[in-house]
């Protein structure tokens, strides 16, 4: 593979700059950073993904993309829970470790968890420990651009505002619409991806819509199937942690304001099958569990026989991608295996017992 050469890019006073790519479930951040790991332009990369669930898709899609830029020694997963609960315990020994070798990378890319806070994570990197070695270069929110375009974080947005309008006291906006809110409230650089999926209307909807979800309006730039150069996303030498109190979350205000936060809980399981002999048949019944007990996402890898490859299977609701990613490695077990994301109220036991029928 022949990398673009493009110069390093360090933070200020020779520090490590790092990027924090955030976003909703499904927005194409690990797309876009397979990407960067394949058009880093020299640098050697450092890359911390923050897995929801205990099957690292993630990590496993990016260890098998075969860029030089970032070999599986410097694939970091951090599987045990949203990075922003896990600073401390999890976070800040991972960082550490990773300053104490010998041959440093140039930059560090961290993938979020689609359900983490950015703010606690960019925090951070204020500790003792860490402000004086790494800055943070800047923090990049995808956007599902068509699932914002289908009203995905309200059922009506435009009678919500109505309402608020004539009723001072109504504040009934959901958590995860808090939560998409603290990820563009973050961001140095909004990525609408996706804008394949849309006429001109509707992303200019788009546009107005994530611009009125936070009073800060940092650039925003489109972008289809998580294709944007790493000279525009590395390299913003913003030194995001000193800016960090203009960028507080619901919960921080709440909590300021003596309110209590509530929060939606979310369960991940993973659910092992046999091999899919009608991939395209076993799609098309998964979009209808999907659908009918309102999954948030699927992900993971199926074994279909007489392939060589693996098939990778990424569902955002009812919209299911799949495509051979790699060969089934020597000795490597064929198999197939999916992690379900949904609300802590799912029926894991129907939905389990819904997918397994489905082969």
């Amino acid at each position: 593979m022949t990398l673009a050469k493009a110069p390093l890019a360090k933070g200020g006073n020779g520090k490590i700059p790092a990027t924090v790519i955030t976003g909703f479930l499904g927005a194409g951040k690990t797309t876009m950073i397979r990407n960067i790991l394949q058009n880093a332009g020299g640098r050697r990369i450092a890359l911390i993904i923050n897995e929801f669930g205990d099957l690292g898709v993630d990590g496993d899609v990016l260890k098998g993309c075969g860029a030089e830029a970032c070999s599986e020694d410097d694939i970091i997963e951090l599987t045990n829970g949203c990075i922003c609960c896990t600073v401390a315990d999890d976070f800040i020994p991972t960082m550490t470790k990773l300053l104490d070798r010998e041959n440093r990378p140039d930059h560090i890319v961290i993938e979020t968890s689609g359900l983490a806070l950015p703010q606690p994570l960019i925090a951070a990197f204020n500790w003792p420990d860490i402000r004086t070695q790494v800055t943070v270069d800047g923090v990049i929110t995808v956007v599902d651009s068509a699932a914002v375009a289908a009203g995905r974080f309200a059922d009506d947005h435009d009678k919500v505002d109505a309402l608020r309008v004539e009723d001072d006291n109504l504040d009934h906006e959901s958590p995860i619409e808090e939560l998409f809110e603290d990820q563009l409230t973050a961001a140095d650089l909004i990525v609408l991806n996706k804008t394949d999926l849309l006429d001109a209307a509707g992303l200019q909807f788009v546009r107005g819509e994530v611009a009125s979800r936070t009073s800060r309006k940092p650039t925003m730039i489109e972008a289809k199937h998580g294709e944007v150069s790493a000279a525009i996303l590395l390299g913003l030498n913003v030194g995001t942690e000193s800016d960090i109190a203009n960028r507080k979350s619901h919960h921080e205000m709440e909590h300021e304001a003596g309110e209590e936060h509530d929060h939606d809980e979310f369960d991940s399981f993973v659910v092992e099958l046999g091999a899919l002999a009608d991939p395209a048949a076993f799609i098309e019944k998964l979009k209808g569990i999907i659908a009918e007990h309102d999954v948030l996402r699927v992900k993971g890898f199926a074994d279909v026989p007489g392939k060589p490859m693996r098939l990778l299977i990424q569902g955002v609701g009812t919209r299911i991608d799949q495509y051979f990613d790699r060969a089934w490695a020597t000795g490597e077990v064929r198999r197939t295996r999916l992690v379900v994301i949904g609300l802590h109220d799912m029926d894991e036991a129907a939905v389990r017992a819904a997918i397994e029928a489905a082969v």
